[in-house]
């Protein structure tokens, strides 16, 4: 890291020196009152909001920086009013804000052409529709000319602060960017800024950042090979870079601090069966290993022929306790979304979204994370309501399966009558929107829902439990287990640990409850085949639990592996929490088993290895072999956190002696003291391994 980067981290990071720049926060509903009175429909408030957002920005620019624009107004306006919203909830399906969120846009369709060109094809382009009398496609159109111009005005005004302030470098590179295509690597991560910058403000979040080393990698090619950066001077501008992703991240929605959605994606099969990782890709893991940041998050794309040396240095990242690289197997995903009714050309160019689920640039209108099914309740269901009729373990699977069934159509039907509010800025950059003058948040090329499944570990351990104890040896009687159940194991403690600490569990390698496993996953696929949602897309399964494996938790009675009622099921595609398990290995070997080309909306196996994994290179390497081993195996996406149980406890206590401590809550990275507590708890209650 250079002495500039050091200084720059120190006053943006560490210090958060540019918050003083910040406007006093407004009220969130008078803007939208003003629609309100004026009769303004969703999509002129959408344009206005931007419009007005970008208008309001004031230029400010910090010592040593290169790469500018940062966000002095921290309120960004509802578009309707309180009323309003109240009626269409009542009314409508509106999805986590309503915005259009979680989605991957295309970053080159402006990034390639620049603001002036695009705009002049806009132009043209409602012309066109104007005189065939498709006169709300032309009006549309003009509000995507009205939202670049604004964005055209803005840089304008940060380029006469420059003028002003002497910085003549900005000036340059803002002469350049956005009103035309980027010629080098520094004006492309400047004009990325700028694009990135105004998503946020017009109320969209979960901003993906995609496949940037790809996009990225011909202007640092064309600088490399003509001289203009060394891989060190492209590094240093990289690095800066990474750190505007954490100048207003504090604004940006979310369930928690560090639920962002900026991930990037790198690496990935190539169609003719090459590899894309490259020398950019290489550089994003270093910068990201040097700053030591939450952001942005890393991903990376693997196959049985990733070399070594790739693992291990993203192996170094997660001994730093970033909880990334997060890894996806491209010999699981690529298949699965062929499956799925991706063309080729997009399954190949999958990225993910703000967590884990797996979507496609710039033609993707897919809400991967619309709903979710739990396991751990259909077969407490199950146990409930039909073990003592039940009369063998097929006949309490099946009901369990059924109940799998219901969740499923349950689910299905909650989506209906969706709507998602206009984002005229996005749809530039999404294939087929402005062309056809229609907005993203109407659908796009795929249309895909995607639910997440949580506690399949708690599911599989207590069916396992119940076959071997109930229906095997006879050892529990039915009426045993089901009065423990119901007084939560009072007064049952030899039950309790005979079933939380004894039975089977998901994660040993153990058939004796990996195949119920088996059966389950597929359970769930098979109930998604053949919904279809109501913007012609289908449903995906996945893995994942997002944040409904706190919420799952919360409501389910104590279950038949010995969980008591209220406690945490694991998060994501994991170990219960109390398992006692042999080893990273065998968790690996029981969590590839299942057919995860049916169940790959996106959800990876997480693993808390204790810090003390990583204490060298030759430890760092067993982890590389390790991540290695189970993407070979068939797993389908994995990622590690470097954990210290001690740690955690100590910054419960002591806050301010651990703010860079960081974590992977589920599928996104945070500082650990910025949680809430219940989040805190649950990341120290989980298994610490080692090999």
């Amino acid at each position: 890291m250079t002495d500039r980067i050091r200084q720059l981290k120190q006053f943006f990071v560490t210090d958060k020196a540019h918050h003083a720049s910040r406007f006093q926060p407004q009220d969130e509903y008078a803007l939208a009152k003003h629609f309100e009175r004026e009769g303004f429909s969703d999509v002129q408030r959408a344009t206005q909001r931007l419009t007005l957002m970008l208008a309001a920005e004031t230029p400010v620019l910090f010592p040593l920086e290169r790469i500018v624009l940062t966000r002095r107004n921290p309120t960004v306006p509802s578009l309707f009013t309180k009323p309003e919203l109240d009626m269409l909830k009542a009314t409508r399906k509106l999805h986590e804000r309503g915005e259009v969120c979680n989605i991957s846009v295309d970053y080159t369709l402006l990034l390639g052409r620049g603001l002036r060109e695009r705009r002049g094809e806009l132009v043209s382009a409602a012309e066109a529709f104007q005189t065939s009398g498709e006169k709300d496609k032309a009006e549309y159109l003009r509000m995507q000319v009205a939202i670049l111009d604004a964005l055209q005005d803005l840089c304008n005004r940060y380029r006469e602060q420059a003028i002003r302030e002497g910085r003549q470098e900005i000036a340059d590179m803002l002469t350049r960017v956005p009103m035309h295509a980027p010629r080098t690597f520094p004006e492309a991560l400047q004009m990325f800024r700028i694009l990135h910058f105004a998503m946020w403000l017009g109320g969209n979040y979960h901003n993906t950042v995609g496949r940037l080393d790809q996009y990225l990698y011909p202007y640092y090619r064309a600088d490399i090979d003509a001289g203009r950066l060394t891989r060190e001077t492209a590094l240093e501008w990289l690095s800066e870079f990474f750190l505007t992703f954490n100048r207003d991240s504090d604004l940006y929605t979310g369930m928690q601090q560090g639920d962002n959605g900026q991930s990037i994606m790198l690496g990935g099969l190539n169609p003719d069966g090459t590899d894309s990782y490259n020398e950019l890709s290489e550089l994003c893991l270093k910068a990201s290993l040097e700053l030591c940041l939450i952001d942005p998050k890393i991903n990376l794309r693997v196959n049985h022929n990733t070399p070594l040396d790739v693992y291990v240095l993203g192996s170094e990242l997660t001994r730093q306790g970033l909880g990334f690289p997060q890894y996806a197997n491209d010999e699981v995903v690529i298949p699965a979304l062929l499956a799925y009714g991706y063309e080729p050309r997009d399954a190949y160019n999958y990225t993910v979204a703000a967590c884990w689920e797996f979507i496609v640039p710039g033609r993707g209108m897919d809400i991967p994370n619309i709903g979710a099914v739990s396991f751990a309740a259909a077969m407490q269901k199950a146990v409930a309501e039909q073990l003592d009729s039940a009369p063998d373990f097929d006949a309490l699977l099946a009901a369990v399966k059924e109940n799998i069934h219901t969740q499923v159509l349950e689910n299905v039907k909650a989506v209906q009558n969706l709507y998602v509010f206009p984002a005229p800025y996005l749809s530039l950059m999404m294939e087929g929107c402005a062309e056809n003058g229609r907005d993203v948040s109407l659908g796009c090329r795929y249309n895909n829902y995607g639910f997440h499944g949580t506690g399949i570990a708690t599911a599989a351990d207590a069916l396992a439990a119940i076959r071997k104890y109930v229906y095997g040896d006879h050892s529990v009687t039915k009426a045993e287990l089901l009065a423990a159940l119901e007084i939560d194991y009072e007064g049952r403690d030899d039950l309790l640990a005979k079933l939380r600490f004894d039975a089977p569990k998901m994660g040993n390698n153990d058939p004796e409850v990996d195949d119920i496993a088996v059966a389950l996953m597929d359970a769930f696929a098979d109930s998604m085949e053949g919904q279809v949602n109501e913007r012609g897309g289908i449903f995906r399964a996945g893995t994942g639990s997002a944040m409904y494996y706190v919420w799952h938790a919360a409501t389910l009675p104590a279950t038949a592996d010995g969980r008591r009622a209220g406690e945490g099921l694991a998060a994501n595609y994991s170990p219960s929490l109390f398992a006692r398990l042999k080893g990273p290995v065998s968790i690996l070997q029981s969590f590839a088993k299942p057919r995860l080309t049916r169940v790959c909306n996106g959800g990876p196996l997480t693993l808390e290895l204790h810090d003390t994994m990583f204490r060298n290179e030759q430890a760092i390497q067993k982890v590389a072999l390790m991540v290695k081993s189970f993407m070979d195996m068939g797993g389908q996406q994995l990622q590690l956190n470097a954990v210290n149980r001690d740690t955690m406890l100590d910054a419960q206590k002591r806050p301010q002696d651990h703010r860079n401590l960081i974590v992977r809550v589920w599928g996104w990275s945070g500082y650990f003291v910025e949680l809430d507590k219940e989040y805190q708890d649950h990341i120290i209650k989980r298994m610490e391994l080692t090999l």
